[in-house]
């Protein structure tokens, strides 16, 4: 039998930067050995002194790393933390009129003060979880995340395990942050004043006092590494542009039968051919009427064109529709 209890306290109250969170939290929840704490970032940054004022368009912009995708006014984009949110997570919601809340400057630092201040105050050892709104790819709607963590063991690994029929799992890693994190709202909901909630029943994702675990920074896939890195119609132009700068965000260079799939699906099966091929480089015939195309897909695969070499007047010019292409490094 499993069970899983979440509790959320009404009556915490407005929350300022003159707010102790630790007492707050300690007066609010009757915690035990192996509870987790989550608590919204709202409420942190807000008794983090991170209300603005101002433009939120600006608070925005200074957020931001770079944008991942953008359709009319909204900006989805990748924020200085790593993380991928609308609006740069920068929310003007639950606050007076003309300011704007800006995320944490450091979710999981900000976690492990509450979990030691917790420690402290109460003698439990609990885990802390700081969560904020996000929406996914492929989904309508948004679920809540864990975007700072202390104590707790943020992914379980199934890797090398067996299921029920024997079959060995390779890549499943439930990441139980964010599962945590989606629990707790249901709780807290949006408008009811409830920033904080206990979850219990999972203790054996609680690290022993002292140990705070990798954070929630471990959730974030590294740059290049997502596949989802660029908006549908942001790739188009970055991959045209074809700026040194973005060439990380297409991720490692692709294999030559991958290369050599997409450069066929654009120019034709019969409209390729491969003149020439080594372990690092290629020379391909296509017509010239493909070759700037050429060049984006070859920047978006991690693949570029190789300069052409001056000619001695004695030499054969090349064919305008012969291009040799190297991995980059």
């Amino acid at each position: 039998m499993s069970r899983l209890e979440v509790l959320a306290p009404g009556g915490i109250g407005e929350v300022d930067a003159r707010t102790d969170l630790v007492r707050l939290i300690a007066d609010a929840l009757d915690l035990a050995d192996g509870d987790i704490v989550v608590v919204t970032s709202k409420i942190v940054s807000k008794a983090e002194g991170l209300l603005r004022r101002g433009d939120r368009q600006d608070a925005v912009d200074e957020e931001t790393d770079r944008v991942v995708a953008r359709r009319g006014a909204t900006r989805i984009v990748r924020t200085r933390h790593g993380l991928t949110l609308a609006a740069a997570g920068v929310d003007a919601s639950n606050v007076p009129a003309g300011r704007h809340l800006v995320l944490p400057r450091d979710p999981d630092a900000s976690a492990r003060r509450l979990r030691a201040g917790l420690q402290e105050a109460t003698g439990r050892t609990v885990a802390v979880l700081i969560t904020d709104t996000a929406g996914r790819a492929w989904r309508e709607g948004q679920v809540d995340i864990a975007i700072g963590a202390a104590g707790l063991t943020v992914m379980e690994e199934y890797a090398g395990r067996r299921d029920g029929y024997g079959n060995e799992l390779a890549v499943t890693r439930p990441a139980v942050a964010d599962e945590l994190a989606s629990a707790a709202e249901l709780a807290e909901g949006k408008l009811g004043g409830r920033p904080v909630a206990r979850v219990r029943g999972r203790a054996d994702l609680v690290l022993p006092a002292g140990e705070d675990g990798p954070g929630a920074a471990a959730l974030v896939r590294p740059e290049g590494a997502d596949m989802f890195g660029l908006g549908a119609r942001e790739a188009v132009v970055r991959a045209l542009t074809g700026r040194p700068e973005d060439r990380a965000v297409f991720g490692a260079p692709a294999s030559e039968e991958d290369l050599l799939l997409a450069l066929r699906a654009v120019v034709g099966d019969h409209s390729l051919r491969v003149a020439d091929s080594t372990a690092e480089q290629l020379t391909v015939e296509v017509p010239a009427d493909h070759l700037p195309g050429l060049a984006a897909i070859c920047f978006a695969h991690g693949w570029e064109p190789v300069p052409e070499q001056p000619q001695s007047s004695s030499s054969r010019p090349s064919s305008p529709s012969s291009v040799t292409i190297r991995r980059t490094s």
